[in-house]
């Protein structure tokens, strides 16, 4: 018994003296007792290294080295991207990929190397393994973009998973991003990052680490060119970068580090090379397109854990109505549920549900539940006894049920990784369907079993079927919500086949932008908090999942009017608008804020909805490029080391450059432009890039900056869509794509691609089709000519 732990115990008892929880100090021995039985100590380590080259075996894409004490197959697909695993470890099974992996390049043959290595070259990329198991990567001019060291096992004497570690080496000017939510910042600086999703259990800032989403996906950006790097493996690890310095020392470059620490699982790895663009369309085509939201999803949505009753919920919605506010969905928290049971509804508070959602429904608006894995485990609740009649729980190492304190008091929680489960969990959202829900949030899933001292999660040796082939929450906890989010998908195609599901989550892993989104989670309130939610939705971004968004105004706490609005204007740029609020917080509606404020605000939700045509486009584009929405400045130009090292402005596609005011009291903020011309869309200036200029920010509105050529698609007065066309510089020709999409089914319109060009003092705009150009099939509007008069 740790003395600590049992001294915890006694002040969480005396302290609270609550039945809840004394819950969590029972539970929190429980989870010990389970892994000091279902999972013994190690009795010593061996280390190992490849060792020298020993023979090869050619094969399609690349082939397999031998080394003396271990073995390497290293494999260029089709598509580009780069295998490698070390010791048998295949591309499949994975987690994150979706269906097969690709096929091997036939052109892309592993040949001899200098110094007794070899080497595969292929059209994209050579790889080249040294005599004792050093890994590089190539551009196709020979620049090393990413050199991995020989890895190193430490195998338990007495059998077990091996941990093992993987140093790499990249460029002096690289800068790292990614990791799946970080909040620190979308470019990752030197320090450790831990790979194990975490729920922080308060509110969080910049400098908390991890949180609900993490992904051992990197993107590093260098002079040479892009690369993503994905280690297949959901284990808890750790991830160390430093960056490199140019001319460090007696003149010569120091390489940036990235040091990948992990305590088991296959040690196989992804790299994908080639344009920001190029890349994350390969991840795409590796891991999934992301899910296509309903078009209503990219509007804006209100929640609040504690609207309390239907009473509460109307009297939100005509506050809307008669302050002339947009609103789209209204999401309800826990508290609607029967005493925080999964699957219920409190009937003395909501007692006429569906009537509710059909009359939000006829305005408009559309309602969304909240839902959480945990179980409660009583007898007579109807999801906890179809569940065990499923065997639908996850178990201990013993066979007995994993039980854990969440809100409903003692749960269990189902495991999401055996198809029987996830079609059983998906079958039961017919009762959320029935009472009138659209869209769905699943919280707590990292998962989350809350706990006076320890982890608050399922003990390390909780059993999981993992597809079949067995295994612990050593390999399950990472990817629970990524199977959960899976069960719901699949179950809510089955039982609304002509609507697209609307589902984002809390926490997830690779690939989880298959089945929907996933919002900040109880981001702190405050600047830094806001800071923080650009950098999660920018870095997740980058990790294949385009569709997420903070919590607008923060989770807890009560923001200023300031900051208020600040959070409104950037949240009205992000793909999710939402927004929410603990029950112990102020507020979040704009009538609460003060006069201007609430115009302000309607300003931006008018905008929003505006813009709305042009966020439909973005969301189509991601599901068949894999590009995000929001973009970081460099994504068309990686090269430019002063837009790599920008993280307080973003691009919405490539057609707009917005530049949230992230501190107090700014009326004014410094922009890095890209390369070309940018009209300011307020005022109509024009601006000239690259290179850094100072914009106007009062408290009305943010800098928001059009690309000039731009096609972008807008809402018209009249409801239609309409094409705002940013006159192009003359001598030069813009242009830009549509998706005319007004509907939530699974039809994918065709992509209309349109060219403005200048004559003389007008701007033409036309259609490009099959049968060549043609008239737009929209009405044009163009915006800048005035101040191109003359050029």
């Amino acid at each position: 018994m740790d003395g600590r732990d049992l001294v915890r115990s006694m002040k969480v008892v005396a302290l609270a003296g609550a039945a809840q929880r004394l819950r969590t100090v029972r539970a929190a021995w429980r989870r010990r007792r389970a892994d000091a039985s279902g999972l013994p100590p190690r009795k010593g380590e061996r280390a190992r290294v490849p060792g020298p080259v020993r023979d090869v075996e050619p094969g399609p894409g690349g082939g397999l080295v031998r080394f003396s004490r271990a073995r390497l197959r290293v494999t260029v697909t089709v598509n580009g991207a780069v295998f490698w695993g070390w010791d048998g470890a295949d591309p499949e099974p994975s987690h994150a990929l979706a269906g097969r992996s690709p096929q091997p390049d036939p052109r892309a043959v592993l040949e001899p190397d200098k110094d007794g290595g070899w080497r595969v070259v292929a059209e994209r990329v050579t790889v080249v393994v040294s005599r004792h198991g050093a890994v590089e990567v190539r551009t196709p001019g020979g620049v090393t973009l990413r050199r991995d060291l020989p890895p190193r096992w430490w195998e338990p004497v007495d059998g077990g998973p091996a941990r093992w570690m993987q140093r790499s080496e990249v460029a002096a000017d690289a800068r790292f991003f990614g990791l799946g939510g970080r909040a620190s910042g979308p470019r990752l600086r030197n320090g450790t990052y831990r790979l194990w999703n975490t729920d922080p259990g308060r509110v969080f800032g910049p400098e908390d680490d991890p949180l609900y989403i993490t992904m051992p996906v990197q993107v590093v950006v260098a002079d040479a060119a892009t690369h993503l790097v994905f280690h297949d493996t959901s284990w808890d690890g750790t991830v160390i970068l430093r960056e490199g310095e140019e001319g460090a020392g007696s003149g010569h470059d120091r390489a940036g580090v990235c040091e990948a620490r992990m305590d088991g699982g296959p040690l196989r790895c992804w790299v994908i090379v080639g344009t920001p663009a190029r890349v994350l369309h390969t991840w795409a085509s590796l891991t999934g397109a992301p899910a296509l939201p309903p078009a209503w999803a990219l509007g804006h949505h209100h929640a609040r854990w504690g609207f309390g009753s239907e009473q509460e919920v109307r009297r939100i919605v005509s506050g809307y109505q008669e302050h002339d506010l947009p609103l789209d969905a209204v999401h309800l928290d826990i508290d609607h549920y029967d005493a925080h049971q999964v699957f219920t509804v409190d009937q003395d508070r909501f007692p006429k549900l569906p009537q509710l959602a059909e009359e939000l429904r006829r305005d408009g608006i559309r309602m969304v539940s909240i839902v959480d894995p945990a179980v409660k485990a009583t007898p007579g609740n109807e999801v906890y006894d179809s569940g065990n009649a499923e065997d639908a729980f996850v178990r201990d190492a013993s066979g007995r049920l994993v039980t854990g304190v969440v809100w409903p008091g003692d749960a269990v929680f189902p495991d999401f990784t055996h198809a029987r489960v996830r079609r059983w969990w998906g079958g039961l959202y017919e009762e959320r369907l029935a009472q009138g829900f659209a869209g769905f949030w699943h919280d707590m899933n990292e998962p989350t079993s809350f706990a006076a001292f320890g982890e608050s999660t399922l003990p390390r040796s909780a059993r999981h079927s993992l597809e079949g082939r067995g295994g612990d929450h050593r390999e399950g906890h990472n990817v629970y919500a990524l199977a959960m989010a899976r069960a719901a998908y699949e179950g809510l195609c089955e039982l609304a086949p002509e609507e697209r599901p609307f589902l984002f989550s809390r926490s997830g892993w690779a690939g989880m932008q298959r089945y929907g989104g996933t919002w900040s989670g109880d981001v702190a309130t405050g600047w830094p908090g806001l800071r923080a939610s650009l950098s999660l939705v920018m870095g997740l971004g980058l990790c294949g999942v385009p569709y997420s968004g903070p919590d607008v105004g923060g989770f807890d706490g009560s923001p200023s009017p300031e900051l208020y609005l600040r959070w409104f204007q950037l949240g009205a740029y992000l793909p999710l608008f939402r927004t929410h609020a603990s029950i112990r917080a102020g507020r979040r509606e704009p009538w609460e804020f003060g006069a201007p404020v609430l115009e302000h605000a309607r300003a931006v939700l008018l905008e929003r909805r505006r813009l709305l045509p042009y966020f439909l486009t973005l969301a189509h584009l991601a599901r068949r490029t894999g590009a995000p929405y929001v973009r970081p400045l460099w994504w068309s130009a990686p090269e430019d080391r002063a837009l790599r090292d920008c993280e307080d402005a973003f691009l919405l596609g490539d057609c707009l450059l917005v530049a949230p005011v992230l501190d107090p009291g700014a009326d004014r903020r410094a922009v890095q432009l890209p390369r070309g011309r940018w009209y300011d869309t307020a005022t109509e200036a024009v601006y000239e890039g690259p290179g850094q200029v100072l914009l106007d920010a009062p408290l009305s509105r943010i800098p928001v900056l059009a690309r000039a050529g731009a096609v972008i698609p807008v809402r018209g007065e009249d409801g239609g869509l309409e094409l705002e066309v940013w006159a192009p510089a003359r001598g030069r020709t813009g242009g830009g794509l549509v998706v005319p999409d007004a509907g939530d089914g699974w039809d994918e319109p065709e992509i209309e691609r349109y060219v403005a060009r200048r004559q003389g003092s007008r701007v033409v705009v036309e259609q490009e089709g099959e049968d060549g150009a043609s008239r737009p099939s929209h009405p044009v509007r163009v915006r800048g000519l005035a101040g191109l008069r003359g050029q």
